[in-house]
C-alpha cells in the first residue's frame, strides 16, 4: 500500500510539474512573440518618421527621394506583415487591441504616403508644423497604442504568474497531503515491522534457549549413560572375577585333586584331565572378559599400566605391533579422564585392526601443562575423514566433548590415520604432574 501511494504521488507530481512547465513556457513564448511584434511596429514607426523628416529637407535629389520611398515601402510591408501574422496567431478574445493597432497603423501609413509623393515645388511650401499636424499625431497614436498593449501583456504576464503561484500552492498542499499519508503509512508499517520483528526475535530467543537446554540435557544424559555403562562394566567385571572366576578356580583345584587321587584308572583320569582343560579355558576367558570390561589395573596401577596391558593383549590377539609412549603423565589423573583415554585407545586399536588392517600402531600419551594429549597413529589404509563418521568416532567425540576436550582426525587412503585428543585437566592433576616432572 505504501509503495502504491508513493508511486501515485510521484506520478502526480511529475505530471503536475510537466504541465506547469509546458504552460509557463507557452505563455512566455507567446508574450515574447507579441512583444517582438510590438517592438517591430515601434521600430518601423520610428524609422518611417525619420524617413519622412529626411525626405522633407531634400529638394532636388530625385535618386535620394526614390530611395526614401523604397525604404519606406519596405518598412511598411515588413511591419504590416509581422503585425498581421501576430494577429492571426492570437485567440479570438485577445485580438481586439491588436486589430485597433493595425487600423491606426494603416491610417499612419495612409497619411505618410502622400507626403512621399509630393514634388519638390510642393515640399518647399510644406512647413514643419504641417508635417507634425498631418502625420505626427497619428505617429504618436500608434506608439501610444503599442505602449497600452505592452502594458496589457505585462498585466497578463502578472496574472499568469499569479495563477501559476496559486496552482503551485495547491500542488504543494496536495503533495504535503500525500507525503503526510505516506509518512503515516510508513510509521504504521515501521511500527508493525518492529513489533513483528520483536516478537519473532523473542520466539527465536526462546527456541534458542530451548535448543541450548536440550543440548545440555543431551550432554548430561550422555554423560550419565557413559557413567552408568562404566559402573555396569565395573560391576560385571568384579562379578566375573570374584564370583565366576573364583568358582571356576575352586572347580579347577578340585579337579586337580581328583586327578591326583585317581592315578590308577586311566579312563577316569583322562576324563578329569579334559574337565581340567575346559575349566582352565573358562578361567582364562572369564579373566579376559573381566579385563576387557574394566581392567582392574586401571584402578589399581593407573592409566599407563592399563594401556601397556591393552597394547600387549591386542598384539597377542591380532598380531598388530602396538607401541606405547608416555611423557610426564601424572598419577593423580581423575578416574573419568583415565577412563576416557582408555576407552578411546581401546576403540582406536579395534578400528586399526578391523577396518584399517594396520601393521604398526603408535600410542603416545603426554601431559603438557594443563592439558593431557593423546596421539594414535597407524599405517593402515586410511579413509576420508570428512565423509566417513562411524559410531566409534561418534562415541569418542562424545566422551571427549563431555570433558571439554577436542578430538581431531586426520586420515588419507595413502598415509594411514592420525587421531589426536586434547583434554584440559583440573588444577590438582597439573600440580601433581609438575611435581613428577
Amino acid at each position: 500500500m505504501l509503495l502504491i501511494l508513493m508511486a501515485i504521488t510521484s506520478f502526480d507530481s511529475l505530471s503536475t510539474l510537466r504541465a506547469f512547465e509546458n504552460h509557463t513556457n507557452y505563455i512566455r513564448r507567446d508574450l515574447a512573440r507579441r512583444e517582438n511584434t510590438l517592438e517591430q511596429v515601434r521600430t518601423g514607426v520610428y524609422e518611417s518618421g525619420d524617413i519622412l523628416s529626411d525626405y522633407a529637407v531634400i529638394e532636388s535629389d530625385a535618386q535620394a527621394q526614390e530611395g526614401f520611398r523604397s525604404e519606406f515601402q519596405s518598412i511598411r510591408s515588413e511591419t504590416t506583415a509581422s503585425l498581421t501574422a501576430c494577429i492571426q496567431s492570437l485567440p479570438a478574445d485577445e485580438k481586439n487591441p491588436y486589430l485597433h493597432l493595425a487600423e491606426e497603423l494603416e491610417q499612419y501609413w495612409s497619411k505618410a504616403v502622400p507626403i512621399l509623393s509630393l514634388p519638390a515645388t510642393r515640399k518647399r511650401g510644406l512647413s514643419h508644423s504641417a508635417l507634425r499636424s498631418e502625420v505626427l499625431s497619428q505617429y504618436s497614436e500608434v506608439l501610444s497604442i503599442t505602449k497600452e498593449i505592452s502594458a496589457l501583456n505585462a498585466s497578463e504576464l502578472k496574472e499568469n504568474d499569479r495563477r501559476v503561484a496559486e496552482s503551485f500552492t495547491l500542488f504543494r498542499r496536495r503533495l504535503l497531503l500525500f507525503a503526510t499519508m505516506a509518512f503515516g503509512f510508513g510509521m504504521i508499517l515501521a511500527t508493525a515491522t518492529i513489533v513483528y520483528a520483536g516478537r519473532l526475535e523473542n520466539r527465536i530467543q526462546a527456541k534458542y534457549r530451548e535448543s541450548l537446554q536440550a543440548q545440555r540435557d543431551l550432554k548430561e544424559l550422555s554423560s550419565r549413560l557413559v557413567e552408568a555403562e562404566e559402573r555396569e562394566r565395573r560391576a560385571i567385571s568384579r562379578e566375573l572375577h570374584d564370583e565366576v572366576g573364583q568358582s571356576l578356580s575352586a572347580l579347577l583345584m578340585d579337579v586337580e585333586n581328583l586327578t591326583e587321587m585317581s592315578s590308577g584308572e586311566s579312563a577316569f583320569r583322562q576324563g578329569l584331565q579334559k574337565i581340567k582343560t575346559l575349566a582352565e579355558n573358562c578361567v582364562n576367558e572369564v579373566r579376559n572378559m573381566a579385563l576387557l570390561l574394566r581392567p582392574s589395573m586401571l584402578d589399581d596401577l593407573g592409566l599407563i599400566a592399563a594401556l601397556d596391558w591393552q597394547a600387549r593383549e591386542v598384539s597377542k590377539r591380532t598380531g598388530m605391533l602396538v607401541d606405547t609412549v608416555e611423557e610426564n603423565v601424572s598419577d593423580n589423573v581423575p578416574d573419568k579422564y583415565k577412563t576416557c583415554v582408555y576407552r578411546i585407545v581401546q576403540e582406536a586399536l579395534n578400528n586399526c585392526s578391523k577396518h584399517a588392517y594396520a601393521k604398526n600402531v603408535r600410542v603416545a600419551v603426554r601431559q603438557k601443562g594443563n592439558h593431557l594429549q593423546v596421539t594414535i597413529e597407524d599405517d593402515g589404509k586410511g579413509f576420508d575423514a570428512r565423509r566417513v563418521r562411524g559410531l566409534g568416532l561418534v562415541g569418542m567425540n562424545e566422551r571427549v566433548d563431555q570433558l571439554g576436550g577436542v578430538l581431531k582426525v586426520e586420515s588419507d587412503p595413502a598415509r594411514g590415520t592420525r587421531l589426536q585428543v586434547d583434554l584440559p585437566l583440573p588444577d590438582a592433576s597439573i600440580d601433581s604432574g609438575e611435581l613428577n616432572s
